[in-house]
């Protein structure tokens, strides 16, 4: 690529990108998948051609399918969808779910899930040696990291039992599954007539949600042009002593993604505008804003606290607060607003 002239980007070392003037062609590379998007057709054929000429490759024209994902273009409506629907018709065909009831969740409120939930008979002790519980789990974890959102949550809770689970994570986990087999269609809409061309955050926490450790969920969620692009939902490395320190720590984080997607935003020249980051926690935002020594926050780690620089630094990110859908993440999510979201 470098022979091509091409630049390696400094932010995703599978993205390279040429410009023209004021045309551009980019080339993402992962293994042996390869996708290359240009406003010139005739760019893309030499481009086409040069690499050819080094090794060899296979033209499979308009793409339509990569590293599991579909494409599905709509020229009528100006939008592209990704989405997996045959993934996870596969995924549910596995574990012999396809027939099972659609549930309008993905993970239901009444189930309270933890590490002390032991088999309490040899049956069920026998039952959970045969339950493919691991391999379903990475299954739905690859779905969510590529396409859905929505399941990031349930996802991020089911995935702590791996080496351990028992009934009633599995239990959890077809609910689960469940969820995903009534709603194969789902995917991320990007649309060429979005007016929303920013790029915007939302971030949330659910405070000591984990009952074995009472650890608090960071969760957020980046959009560009309307669509979702970057999505998280992970338990946070300490015990938060309050709503206002887990949402603090959860600040901290989505800031940590804001300033990396920003970064690689810049960099292809889409549109340098300042990244906004909503909240909905007034008291995190004052602190982030105001350094003020407090007995109730002084214990808080330093590596926190960085998010004190970027917030003062105006031209890079900005926080504030908002009571949009997205913060529906780090709790089960209601039908109407996933559709919201995404």
């Amino acid at each position: 690529m470098q022979s091509l002239n091409f630049q390696r980007s400094a932010f995703d070392p599978c993205l390279y990108f040429k410009y023209y003037s004021d045309i551009h062609v980019f080339l993402v590379l992962y293994v042996g998948d390869m996708l290359i998007a240009s406003p010139s057709i005739t760019l893309i054929v030499e481009l086409q051609n040069n690499l050819s000429k080094n090794f060899e490759m296979k033209d499979l024209g308009d793409a339509k399918k990569i590293l599991g994902m579909s494409i599905e273009r709509n020229r009528k409506t100006s939008t592209i969808l990704l989405n997996q629907k045959s993934y996870v018709k596969n995924v549910v065909e596995k574990v012999s779910m396809s027939n099972a009831k659609p549930t309008s969740v993905p993970l239901a409120a009444h189930f309270q899930i933890c590490k002390n939930q032991s088999p309490n008979s040899e049956t069920e002790k026998e039952r959970i040696k045969n339950i493919p519980y691991s391999n379903a789990i990475r299954s739905v974890m690859y779905l969510m990291v590529s396409t859905r959102p929505d399941i990031a949550y349930a996802v991020s809770c089911l995935s702590r039992f791996m080496s351990n689970a028992r009934m009633p994570h599995w239990e959890a986990l077809k609910w689960l599954l469940r969820y995903l087999n009534g709603s194969m269609d789902i995917g991320i809409i990007f649309s060429k007539l979005s007016d929303d061309v920013n790029l915007v955050g939302y971030v949330d926490s659910n405070y000591a949600n984990d009952r074995d450790r009472r650890r608090s969920t960071t969760s957020y969620v980046f959009t560009l042009c309307g669509a979702c692009i970057s999505w998280k939902s992970q338990l946070q490395n300490i015990v938060a002593l309050s709503t206002t320190e887990a949402e603090y720590i959860a600040t901290t984080e989505a800031l940590k993604e804001a300033i990396w997607l920003k970064g690689l935003r810049d960099e292809i020249g889409f549109l340098k505008q300042k990244v906004t980051v909503f909240s909905n926690s007034q008291s995190s935002i004052q602190l982030c804003k105001n350094p003020i020594f407090h007995d109730r926050t002084k214990h808080i780690g330093v590596r926190y606290h960085f998010i004190r620089d970027i917030v003062g630094l105006s031209s890079r990110v900005s926080v504030f607060h908002g009571n949009d859908e997205a913060f529906i993440i780090p709790t089960p999510w209601i039908w109407s607003k996933v559709e919201c979201v995404i």
